[in-house]
């Protein structure tokens, strides 16, 4: 998870209906993450060819107020993934913003590390996200911005002006590898928009490797 502070206006376009932007410390975030969706099922089936593959995503962090209640979540601008079954289906049930494009990942424990990278393409060029990280994980400390960015348990899409597709998401609190080094090799703007491009140069905020688990998407509901 590579993660950078952006200006809440470059957000505002995305942002979904009955949701408001979530802050940290007066400031809001994009983050570009790579992961690996493993032993997949939808509604309790496996699809042949389908069940491991990886994801690459650019989201921001949202809540809503349901009844008093705070839902803190995410919504994401654009999720890549390497099957058109995938995109197809995503973006069917969940109304999601899923794009199809060739992908690799690799992921290996060396003497000073572990390391992980994800490549996917847009057009002629691999992108990279990649990280050297410690071999042991520990606890998410309470407060940091590491805590921010993972600890949001909806996923809010912008359907339309006046409706948002919502959902809960659910996974038991995440550790973390701390990061040595990484290496992002990214093309925003042709992937995600002019607005982006000033990302091509940033320095993220922080970057670290979350220790994945088993994750349960609920049925989707709609705010109008």
């Amino acid at each position: 998870m590579a993660n950078y502070v952006v200006p809440p206006e470059l957000l505002a376009p995305y942002l979904p209906y009955k949701t408001e932007l979530d802050f940290f410390k007066d400031e809001t975030y994009v983050s570009l993450v790579g992961f690996m969706f493993l032993n997949t099922k939808i509604k309790g089936y496996s699809i042949p060819y389908h069940v491991n593959f990886e994801e690459v995503n650019l989201r921001f962090y949202v809540k809503h107020n349901d009844n008093g209640n705070w839902q803190r979540g995410v919504t994401f601008i654009k999720e890549i993934v390497p099957r058109p079954a995938i995109t197809l289906i995503a973006n069917s049930l969940y109304s999601e913003k899923y794009v199809t494009a060739k992908m690799k990942h690799a992921h290996n424990e060396i003497s000073s590390g572990l390391e992980t990278e994800y490549e996917w393409r847009h057009g002629n060029k691999w992108n990279r996200l990649a990280t050297l990280s410690e071999k042991k994980s520990v606890p998410i400390c309470q407060g940091s911005e590491e805590e921010f960015i993972a600890e949001h348990y909806w996923g809010f899409t912008k359907v339309k002006a006046n409706r948002t597709s919502a959902y809960e998401v659910n996974h038991e609190r995440w550790e973390i590898f701390p990061v040595l080094n990484y290496k992002i090799d990214c093309d925003f703007t042709n992937l995600y928009g002019e607005e982006f491009s000033f990302l091509n140069t940033a320095e993220p905020s922080s970057v670290f490797m979350a220790k994945g688990s088993e994750v349960k998407i609920f049925h989707k509901r709609n705010l109008n």
